[in-house]
């Protein structure tokens, strides 16, 4: 069955970094847009990136400059590395596939905590 697993999620103090990995597993990764979510709570969840098979990549306004979405096809691995990290970027990141006219895939998420 398909897989996605989120991994790299932690405590950061202000202004450090993260890398977040989605291990993807039962489907042609290379096929598909992937994308990183957040949910922070009390909020509804939002889109952090997106990166299309072909490579296209868009970012949320919040976090342009800080945060590169990238792929690796051939290992089924989608990264996000996070840098100069707020407070408000706490909340939990969904790695998600995206298949058109079909239910999307999504991973069970990490946990990423901003705080002195």
């Amino acid at each position: 069955q398909v897989q996605l697993v989120e991994s790299g999620g932690g405590l950061v103090q202000p202004g450090g970094s993260l890398r977040l990995s989605c291990a993807v597993s039962g489907i042609i990764f290379s096929t598909y847009t992937m994308g990183w979510y957040r949910q922070a709570p009390g909020k509804q969840r939002e889109l952090v990136a997106t990166i299309t098979n072909g490579g296209n990549i868009n970012y949320a306004d919040s976090v342009k400059g800080r945060f590169t979405i990238s792929r690796d096809n051939p290992k089924n691995t989608l990264s996000l590395q996070m840098n100069s990290l707020k407070p408000d970027d706490t909340a939990v990141y969904y790695c998600r596939l995206i298949r058109p006219s079909r239910p999307d895939y999504w991973g069970q998420g990490t946990q990423v905590t901003v705080s002195s």
